[in-house]
């Protein structure tokens, strides 16, 4: 017998208050899995699950009907991490994490690229470890950080970008720097080694003069 061939997605409830699904949401990710079968609940924020070729759009249209959303697994943008939004919607800026998820989340790139948004600078989502960073300011800014690895032997904090940007400032810088990735990164070469590689200076000047 053939076995049919699957393909992974990353699933989670989107950006919200803390990371959490509900049993509509669990009982639709188990009508496509066998009994025997796991999920991997990854560090990001993100549930794996293997999906028969088969019938991929039809459980992309489940997920999507029950508010799950789904990403590619490979060498893409991740979905944002993020904080849990503890002091509420407006004032730890949710709608730019929504909006920022939605315009980078699922991006090819060169090597898997892991974006954090906390909102505010306590910095609950972690985003000095991680490759691209970003810090609500209690000024309506927003500051911007690059570089940072959570594990191995090279770990090391984010370095900072930009500070102090304005909404647009944000969306503008991190389009940039991730299309820029994109376009010049050597395959597998992970974002802080690219950075180093092109440098961080002259990334700032490009940036600075499409703001």
């Amino acid at each position: 017998m053939t076995t049919e061939k699957t393909v992974k997605l990353a699933v989670n409830g989107g950006i919200a208050f803390g990371s959490k699904l509900n049993s509509k949401q669990l009982l639709t990710l188990a009508q496509y899995m066998n009994d025997e079968e796991e999920m991997e609940l990854t560090t990001f924020q993100q549930l794996y699950v293997n999906i028969p070729e088969s019938k991929l759009e039809e459980a992309k249209n489940a997920f999507e009907q029950v508010g799950l959303v789904h990403y590619p697994v490979g060498n893409f943008v991740k979905s944002l991490r993020t904080c849990n939004f503890c002091k509420g919607e407006i004032e730890e800026g949710m709608p730019i994490a929504k909006e920022l998820n939605r315009r980078i989340a699922g991006k090819p790139v060169p090597f898997t690229l892991r974006p954090a948004y906390t909102g505010c600078p306590t910095a609950c989502g972690e985003p000095l470890v991680n490759d691209i960073g970003v810090i609500k300011r209690h000024n309506e800014r927003y500051d911007l950080y690059v570089g940072g690895r959570a594990k191995g032997l090279d770990a090391r904090t984010a370095e900072l970008f930009a500070g102090e940007l304005t909404e647009d400032a944000l969306y503008k810088s991190v389009d940039y720097l991730i299309d820029t990735y994109s376009a010049n990164g050597k395959k597998r070469e992970q974002f802080w080694k690219f950075i180093n590689r092109y440098g961080k200076v002259e990334l700032q000047e490009e940036v600075k003069a499409v703001l």
